[in-house]
């Protein structure tokens, strides 16, 4: 069972994951590239003969130069081109691969048959849980949007996550009404204490390209779980069969 749960797991990540990075590569990708140069305008360092006007400097932490203190920071990150499609492509299949699993983990913990339909009911749940409930209070960013401090927004997204998951299931699974409101006010509760962000909402990003990008990347979320939930739907029944043979 286990090695099943695992082969199923690497072949539909792989599968799925090198849809989606083909699909990134066409949509997002170039969104990102285009947001980071104005990041990097943002990051370019001050003219000598500027006039400092005692306000407070603001240093990128995706610069590779520290210009308040004069040191060089020489941070790595893949190249443009082929190293970057390279390491985005492999991000992509790394997160399908877990979300095999947690496809498998979920149908097999409840006794659900496992086929295609069924598979792509919890691919949409997954969806809705791990990415559009999110999306919702903290979306997509691109580099150079301001945004609230990184401990907080990932709280806030693992809060959310985990009770938008418990709220569909008790909602979907369960018959009694004040279960169902239960689980409404489940998935409700971290979007009524609310999501943190910046206190000054300024970026350098124009606001169409931002709205471009979070509207593309909440579509490559949904493709990527339900193209992984067809694809274990698919598989698992395959190698259950397979398995029975021998």
């Amino acid at each position: 069972m286990v090695t099943r749960v695992l082969t199923v797991s690497i072949l539909a990540g792989l599968l799925a994951g090198l849809i989606v990075a083909t699909l990134q590569h066409l949509t997002t990708t170039p969104l990102i590239l285009k947001a980071e140069t104005y990041e990097s305008a943002l990051a370019a360092p001050m003219p000598a003969h500027a006039a400092f006007d005692g306000g407070a400097r603001i240093i990128l932490a995706h610069g590779g130069h520290d210009h308040a203190a004069g040191a060089e920071h020489d941070e790595w990150k893949p190249q443009d081109g082929a190293q970057r499609l390279l390491f985005t492509s492999a991000a992509t299949i790394g997160s399908a691969i877990g979300f095999a699993a947690l496809l498998l983990a979920g149908m097999l913990a409840a006794g659900d048959t496992i086929d295609p339909r069924t598979a792509l009911i919890w691919g949409a749940c997954g969806f809705l849980a791990f990415g559009l409930a999110p999306g919702m209070g903290l979306a997509p960013e691109l580099p150079g949007a301001a945004s609230a401090a990184l401990q907080a927004r990932q709280l806030w997204w693992l809060a959310t996550a985990i009770a938008t998951a418990i709220g569909l299931f008790l909602f979907l699974r369960y018959e009694a009404p004040w279960l169902k409101l239960l689980a409404i006010a489940v998935i409700l509760l971290p979007h009524l204490v609310g999501a943190p962000h910046a206190p000054t909402p300024e970026s350098k990003v124009p606001a169409e390209l931002a709205a471009h990008f979070t509207a593309l990347s909440l579509g490559i979320q949904a493709a990527l779980w339900l193209v992984t939930a067809f694809a274990v739907g698919t598989l698992w029944p395959w190698m259950s069969r397979r398995a029975a043979a021998h």
